[in-house]
Order: C-alpha cells, then structure tokens, then sequence
C-alpha cells in the first residue's frame, strides 16, 4: 500500500508543521507580537490567499490596508516576512546581514532542478563565498571595464538586428544579451539567433524564470513532497525537474567544454573563463579559483543576466512609446554630443546626463525583479516591536520601494526628468540601484557591467532609431498592451512598434559597424 503510506507520511508531516508553527520563541523575545498580516487558516494559514501573479502588488496592497511595512503570512506553518519598505530593508538586510543573508532551501529549484551550481541560490556560508569572491574579483568596477568592448560589439549589432527585423524586438534583445554573456563569460562569438549555445542556454534559464517565483510549486513549502515518485497524482512536478535539470546541466557544460578548447588552443579572446583559468594555473593560493567554480560561476552569468538585459531593454523601448517627447529630447542630447559619422560609445556616458536618466527611469518604472530572491533568517529577531521568527522566508519588496510616491511622485509615469536637475543627474533623487540590485551581502555583484550593457544599447538605439508606435490599415496607432509575463524576472509580452532607421546615413552607419572586432 506504498500511496496510503505516503498520505499518512504527509499528514504526519503536516501535523508536525502545525505543532513547529506554535512553537514558543526564546523568553527575551516571546512577549513580542508578530506583524500584522492577513488572518489564516487552520493548519493551512494563508497558503490559500497566495496570489498566483503579481504577488509584489498584493503584498503592497495587503501592508497599504494594514498600515504597515512589515508583514506576516504563515504558510502552512513556514513563516515568511514581506518587507514592503526601503526603511525596513536597509534596517534588516543591510545594518543586520549576518543574519539575513542566507537562502530559503528552495528543494525545486536546487535539489529537483540541479541549480545548486547557481551562487545566487547557495546558503550564505564558505562555498557561496567562494563562488562570490571569483564574481567579485571579474566584476567590480574597476574590473568590469575590461568587458565593455564586448557589451559595445553586442549593442551595435543588435541594430543590425532592427534593421534586419524591426518587428521581433524581443527576439532581437535575446541575441543581443546572449551575444554580450556569451562572449563576457566563455569568449564564444555568436553570430544569430540559431546559435546554439544560446539556444541550450535560454532553453535551460526558461525553467528557472517560473520555477524561481515563490509559491510556484508546493513542493517549496513541504520539502517532503520531493520523495513522491514521478507517477504519482499531481506529481507533475518531478517531470518537470527532471527534465529541467538535464536542459540546466547541457547550460553550464557546453559552452564551458567549448570555451576549454579554445583556450587550450590559444584562441581564446580574453573572458571570464580564460582569465579565471590563467589565474588558476598561476597557482594562486584564492582557492577560489577552481574548475567547478569558474564553471558554475560562468553558468550563474547567463542565468542572471539573459533575461534581466531584455527585459530592461524592452521596457524602456515601452516608455518611449508612450513619450515620444522624451526620445526626441535624446536624439537631440546624443546628436550634439556624438561626432557625426560614429556610434556612442562609454568615453561619451559623462555627456548625455539625459540617457542616464532614461536608463535610471527604467530600471524604476519597470523593474526587472520586483521581488529579491527571499532570504532566509537564521536567529530570532525583533523590528519595530515585533518577532520575527528564526526560520523565516524574508521577501523584500522592491517593486513597493521603486514606486513608493513619496519618493518618486507619480510612480507609474514613465519620467526620465525626475532624475534631472539643472541639466545634471539630480543626486538628491534616490538612486533606483537601492532597490533594483538586490540589497546587502546579496547584492548583485555583476550590477555595474549590467548597468553599462543596458546604457549601450538604449544609448545605440536611440541614436539611430526612430521608435514610434505601430499604426493599423487606417493609419491609426495601436496602443502597446503593456502586458508583462509574470516571474522572478518580468519581460514583456510581445508588442507591435515601429522602430526605423533615422536616415539613410543612420542605416550605413549601422552596417558599417556590424560584427566590427573592437575587442
């Protein structure tokens, strides 16, 4: 009778969960109440009020309705804490890290899915630090500039792209950021978007964008549910991972094997992986500086940064539809800025405050993650008053700190301007990185090389491009439906525009630098 054995094996379960979630906290801390949060159910708590999309929206509706920037959900007797503030967070993830870096278990996406080799997924602790320090080490500031040659090559021939197929913008996107990490990480050149690297790799980052939101699969809030066999009713989910872990292992190990094989035969452009291995044969004492780890930090660079780029990307491409006064005012930014006859490039960045502002805008508006990956708290806390349960899953919602009005007045507005003054960046205006990079010890490290592929290929488009919105057999516009998918990443559904060269000139100029070797 192997199913009543597991049924009475999960009501076991449950009950000792039910039992865990009344457990008493330490006596300094067990007077103190919990936040407020929406009331539960038996057993179950709030596991039936879960959204299932936009679950950053409801959070910030639920702590709006309850005055509060902390919330408490119990789900199933797993405590989790929405922190729906730029206060709390900087108070909790910030000033108290130690205790706050660590990751919820997560058995679908590590244990089920095979993306343990994924830092960002890893417990705080040696091994993280580890694949953190080699990231460090290739990305800081001053490091990352050594790979802007190769994010400049993929932003100009994305508009190769546009002109090739102005209508596939996100496709268009896709190559460009697969041809910006698979050249930053493996030193690999890909040439359209039949390669297939990129296609192994955005086939093995798919599965994470659903798998990475919490409360997509239940098998997160009762890790037991990860010994049910595969044939079982409702076990679908252990389908899924398995054949998501084979697409995650072909990912990392393809391009990895092929960027070994040329560095072996001394043709390898210099890449994370090809500086890494030369550090590594060095006999450098950072051990740091191993195979697996160069791999699995390599394959942690496409998963954090294919999507993240298009969906940056094709939101700005958004506002600009919806403010065609602001690509104007940048056109004509970039025309008294740019030498006549050439492409933007980073020597230009400092003059053209008013792109910055657009990418800033941008990275506010639409954010790419609305909420962090969660945290895990690893002692009994108290904030404000309350207890905050060791044990507990902790989301900080960035969606709710980037549009919180007072900061930013009418939050939902596409308005570059906001972080403008006197023709300068307004440094009194709150940097959107506070919020869209994740936040303390776990904050991405790859954020300054993100931020100048995005600047490049917004800064490229406008110069070049005419974006408007698409017009129907009347000649009328077609509204873009602004429709996004919702995931640990939010990209936009496919949207109709019009995106034409300004010029004939613009158009040569396009070709001119088409696959052009500037690294």
């Amino acid at each position: 009778m192997p199913q009543l054995d597991m049924v009475l094996a999960l009501a076991a379960f449950v009950f000792v969960l039910y039992l865990y979630s009344k457990r008493k906290p330490p006596r300094s801390l067990s007077h103190l109440p919990l936040p407020p949060g929406p009331k539960g159910l038996p057993l179950i708590g709030n596991l039936r009020d879960l959204p299932t999309s936009f679950e950053w929206q409801t959070y910030h509706k639920w702590c709006k309705e309850l005055n509060t920037d902390i919330m408490y959900l119990n789900i199933a007797g797993q405590s989790v804490i929405v922190l729906d503030s730029a206060e709390a967070v900087n108070e909790l993830m910030e000033k108290r890290s130690s205790i706050y870096s660590g990751r919820a278990r997560m058995p679908m996406i590590n244990e089920l899915m095979g993306w343990n080799f994924n830092f960002g997924f890893m417990q705080y602790g040696e091994r993280w630090r580890r694949h953190r320090r080699l990231m460090h080490h290739a990305f800081h500031p001053s490091a990352a500039l050594r790979f802007r040659p190769h994010t400049m090559r993929a932003a100009r021939n994305l508009l190769n792209s546009f002109l090739d197929n102005p209508n596939d913008v996100l496709g268009n996107l896709r190559q460009m950021a697969g041809e910006t990490i698979m050249s930053v990480a493996y030193g690999l050149e890909v040439k359209s978007k039949d390669d297939p690297y990129i296609k192994t790799a955005e086939k093995g980052v798919h599965p994470l964008v659903a798998a990475g939101v919490p409360g997509a699969f239940l098998v997160d809030t009762l890790p037991i549910l990860k010994y049910v066999p595969e044939w079982v009713p409702g076990a679908g989910f252990q389908r899924k991972a398995k054949e998501w872990k084979k697409l995650a292992r072909n990912m990392i190990e393809k391009p990895f094997e092929a960027a070994k094989r040329n560095i072996a035969a001394g043709i390898s452009p210099p890449c994370f992986a090809s500086v890494s291995f030369q550090k590594m044969e060095s006999g450098t004492k950072d051990d740091a500086y191993r195979e697996d780890i160069i791999q699995g930090t390599a394959g942690t660079m496409y998963a954090a940064g294919s999507d993240t780029t298009v969906s940056a990307v094709a939101s700005c491409i958004l506002g600009l539809l919806d403010r065609p006064d602001v690509l104007k005012k940048a056109q004509e930014e970039l025309d008294r800025v740019v030498k006549r006859g050439h492409l933007p490039d980073f020597d230009d960045e400092a003059s053209l405050p008013y792109i910055t502002a657009i990418v800033k805008e941008t990275l506010r508006w639409r954010d790419v993650v609305p909420i962090a990956i969660p945290r895990y708290l690893d002692y009994d806390d108290e904030y404000k008053g309350y207890l905050l349960p060791a044990g507990s899953i902790v989301i900080p919602n960035a969606w709710a700190m980037l549009h919180n009005e007072v900061v930013y007045p009418d939050p939902f507005s596409f308005k570059p301007e906001r972080f403008l003054k006197d023709g300068r960046i307004d440094k009194s205006v709150k940097d959107p990185a506070h919020a869209c990079f994740g936040f303390g010890r776990r904050i991405c490290p790859g954020r300054y090389m993100a931020f100048s592929a995005v600047w490049i290929a917004i800064a490229s488009l406008i110069t070049v491009f005419d974006i408007k919105k698409a017009v129907d057999e009347d000649g009328s516009p077609i509204e873009p439906n602004h429709e996004y998918v919702s995931a640990l990443v939010c990209i936009p559904k496919p949207y109709p525009c019009s995106i034409t060269p300004r010029s004939k000139e613009a158009e040569c100029l396009i070709r001119a630098n088409t696959n052009v070797d500037i690294l």
